[in-house]
């Protein structure tokens, strides 16, 4: 039985991301210059984490499904909290060098309202993303993702998109795309992109 065209379309796009995160996945010194097309107005520090002025930020799109654990999980019921989306694999050195540090993080500040949730992605079964959770101490849910298509639909054309593993994304309040990385981090980087949209009205 043949593809309908809209399928092969879709094949042939999440083939694309796959090529594009192989070529960037586990880059631990990307500056984080890239974006996310054209008409954007990211900010990019020294230190690689892009940031969008509040009135030029876009929400993302529906990311939802099931977590490793097997439960469902939609990003849309954390609005009005700070939301820190994080591209992971178990297989993915970085991945593991700042896995320690985003656990510490979501445990401090949980009490401030920040949601932390994690898309696996690559990995073939859940069961390497379980150990990966419970070897680093993580306690806050990851969308299983291995084919990529959350990532590649969840965040709109023109946003800062995930362009690498590990990549990381803060949402506002609002839902809406804020900062971006595309390397590893340690803990006062991760806070650095946190803090300012918590402190936000």
């Amino acid at each position: 039985m043949s593809l309908s065209r809209a399928s092969r379309r879709t094949l042939l796009t999440a083939g694309a991301l796959a090529a594009a995160l192989a070529l960037s996945a586990c880059s631990s010194d990307n500056n984080g210059k890239s974006g996310g097309g054209g008409g954007t107005n990211f900010v990019t520090n020294t230190g690689g984490i892009s940031t969008v002025a509040k009135g030029e930020r876009q929400p993302v799109n529906k990311i939802a499904g099931k977590t490793l654990e097997g439960e469902q999980l939609d990003v849309a019921d954390f609005k009005g909290k700070v939301v820190v989306l994080n591209v992971w694999g178990s297989w993915c050195p970085p991945c593991r060098a700042e896995a320690p540090h985003f656990a510490k993080v979501a445990k401090d500040m949980k009490v401030k309202g920040v949601e932390f949730v994690g898309l696996n992605t690559r990995d073939a079964d859940t069961s390497k993303g379980l150990a990966f959770e419970e070897e680093f101490g993580v306690g806050y849910p990851s969308l299983y993702d291995p084919a990529g298509k959350l990532i590649l639909s969840g965040f709109p054309k023109g946003s800062m998109i995930p362009q690498a593993i590990p990549s990381t994304i803060v949402l506002d309040k609002d839902g809406k795309v804020a900062a971006r990385s595309l390397m590893a981090l340690d803990e006062t980087k991760l806070r650095s992109m946190i803090d300012p949209l918590v402190a936000e009205k």
